[in-house]
């Protein structure tokens, strides 16, 4: 088997039991091969589903194809990602399966032995399958806490509001010392104040700017004497508007900032880890890396390299103990707008996108905050042109700038 294959197959299929891995392909298939095969393609007189053990036909079963197509989508994600509730939902499919085996056979046979038997017998492996869903410990066990899987400190850059602020806080929460680095020293320690009363954890402020070309190495010396096991790449900068409209001063700190210094972080940081056996790294990336965008040209830009750079990472750290994530929020609540000279819109609270984040580290390369940014990041490339979707994303992008900018 190619290495490749190989490996991406363990990544897949690593933390479940091989039982469980088998249904979350069977789940897999019928999600997206055989139910759509059957919903869509298969001719209306021959089509019969099954719930209950009740029989349908003809449009009947075409209708209730759907909750069957629902429950294996929904399964094949749960499975995959390990969700607490796709436990509990396998458990009661897997009972529905069962009882239906049993009817069916009352329904559709005559006398009592034959479809007693043939019911049970059906029935069975289905009732197994429905226990070890239910008492399976791989749902009920709690991770471990990020200081037990890492260390005792975190380095969180671009701390002082926003999303470094709560990743700051949801670290502490879960028993890790933090390092706050960001440009305003007195945001820092009004921070360090809270996080050290709230929780009972160690802190260290670090003003650092890191749109300076010295700015990360300096950042890197004031914690080297601290065991460094959790890195959030968090500082970011951007600026709305016509690329020709920026100062070339500004261009090369988004530059420095969202691209250099994150990388020259992990670069100092990430032997360390290796030599510990342990640790990771956060790239607060964004869904804006995910394409380009018009009047957001060098953000976007800046904001690819730190994906590509987070799952390239993901890959080359495999098997060390360390997990790299690329976290990739789309518009958030936090003061980066007002920066970056965007009119007001909506966006998703900062705590939920760093929730997002640590349910997703150690688990897969990146992660896409909020299901209707996932959807708006993955879905718009897979039907429309390339340049069907600059344009659109001009459109998008234009609603949020300045008219002088645009």
């Amino acid at each position: 088997m190619p290495d490749a294959l190989r490996d991406w197959l363990d990544d897949v299929f690593r933390d479940r039991p091989r039982w469980m891995n088998v249904a979350l392909v069977f789940c897999a298939y019928m999600a997206f091969v055989y139910v759509p095969w059957d919903l869509f393609l298969k001719p209306v007189a021959r089509d019969e589903e099954v719930w209950f053990g009740l029989l349908f036909r003809g449009h009947a079963a075409k209708v209730l194809e759907i909750p069957h197509w629902f429950v294996y989508g929904a399964l094949a994600y749960g499975l995959r990602r390990m969700r607490p509730w796709a436990g509990t939902l396998a458990a009661l499919y897997s009972a529905q399966i069962a009882f239906g085996m049993f009817v069916w056979n009352f329904r559709e046979l005559e006398g009592v032995l034959l479809p007693l038997f043939l019911g049970t017998f059906g029935a069975v492996p289905f009732v197994l399958l429905a226990v070890a869903f239910w008492t399976s410990t791989a749902f009920q066990t709690p991770r471990p806490s990020l200081r037990d899987r890492y260390g005792d400190w975190a380095l969180v850059t671009g701390a002082s509001a926003g999303i470094g602020a709560e990743f700051a806080r949801a670290l502490a929460r879960d028993g890790m010392n933090v390092a706050l680095s960001a440009r305003r020293e007195d945001r820092l320690r009004e921070l360090a104040t809270e996080i050290e009363a709230r929780f009972g954890v160690e802190t260290r402020v670090v003003a650092a700017d890191l749109a300076t070309p010295d700015g990360a190495e300096r950042l890197a010396r004031e914690v080297e004497s601290l065991p460094v096991a959790v890195l959030v790449n968090n500082a970011g900068v951007g600026y709305a508007g016509r690329f020709d409209a920026q100062d070339a001063s500004r261009i090369r700190a988004l530059v420095q900032t969202n691209c250099t210094a994150p990388a020259e972080l992990a670069c100092r940081l990430l032997p360390g880890m290796r030599e510990r056996g342990r640790g990771a790294v956060v790239f607060t990336g964004s869904v804006a890396g995910r394409q380009p965008l018009p009047l957001h040209a060098a953000y976007s830009a800046s904001k690819s390299f730190d994906n590509l750079l987070a799952e390239a990472l993901y890959v080359e750290t495999r098997g060390t103990g360390i997990d790299v994530l690329s976290l990739e929020p789309g518009s958030t609540v936090s003061e980066f707008h007002d920066i970056a000279g965007e009119l007001p819109h909506e966006g998703e609270p900062a705590d939920r996108v760093v929730a997002t984040a640590l349910d997703a580290l150690g688990r897969q390369p990146s992660v896409v905050s909020g299901w209707f940014n996932y959807l708006r990041a993955t879905l718009p490339p897979r039907i429309l042109s390339r340049t069907q979707l600059l344009y659109i994303a001009r459109d998008v992008v234009r609603g949020q700038t300045p008219e002088r900018l645009r």
